[in-house]
């Protein structure tokens, strides 16, 4: 019985420590990640603007009806979670700028991508400003899965997309 309660204690002050240090993080956080493609930027602004149907952790989606003149889509994740999503701003080929539009989930977020023409290719280059509310899942974004993860997911995957493999850059 006693060992039971000391493993109940260390696990209630594992969680306290984590809850604490997840409090004085900030909410909102800031990460980019770029990659070289040899695809022009027409190719690589098709694939992104794009039914996400290309990407391995989306398990499906739904194109919406648009939302004050914008593109709006649900995703379902490999998990099963639901996530809207916004286009709120476009420039073909250039630059897309998506965001959650999910009020209700313990995060939010957008995304800016930036297509430039590089020596025979392209360089993508994606910012994301996140916000996690809850403090467990600000110090697991953190410190576990690190905030450019799924930058990172992404441009791997639109790499196989295009059958190039690619170095994902700082």
């Amino acid at each position: 019985m006693k060992w039971i309660l000391l493993a109940v204690a260390i696990v209630v002050a594992i969680v306290a420590i984590v809850a604490i240090v997840g409090a004085m993080l900030p909410k909102k956080h800031v990460s980019f990640r770029k990659a070289r493609f040899r695809q022009p930027p027409a190719v690589i602004w098709d694939v992104i603007s794009g039914p996400p149907n290309w990407r391995p952790d989306v398990r499906s989606f739904e194109e919406l009806p648009d939302r004050d003149g914008h593109k709006v889509w649900v995703e379902v994740d490999k998990h099963g979670q639901k996530i809207t999503f916004e286009r709120v701003e476009e420039s073909p080929p250039v630059s897309m700028v998506t965001r959650i539009a999910d009020p209700k989930l313990p995060f939010g977020g957008s995304w800016t991508h930036r297509i430039s023409a590089v020596d025979g290719g392209s360089e993508l280059v994606i910012t994301e400003a996140g916000e996690v509310y809850n403090p467990i899942f600000r110090f697991v974004s953190r410190f576990v899965i690190g905030h450019s993860a799924s930058i990172e997911k992404y441009l791997t995957a639109l790499g196989n997309k295009l059958g190039e493999a690619i170095t994902v850059e700082e």
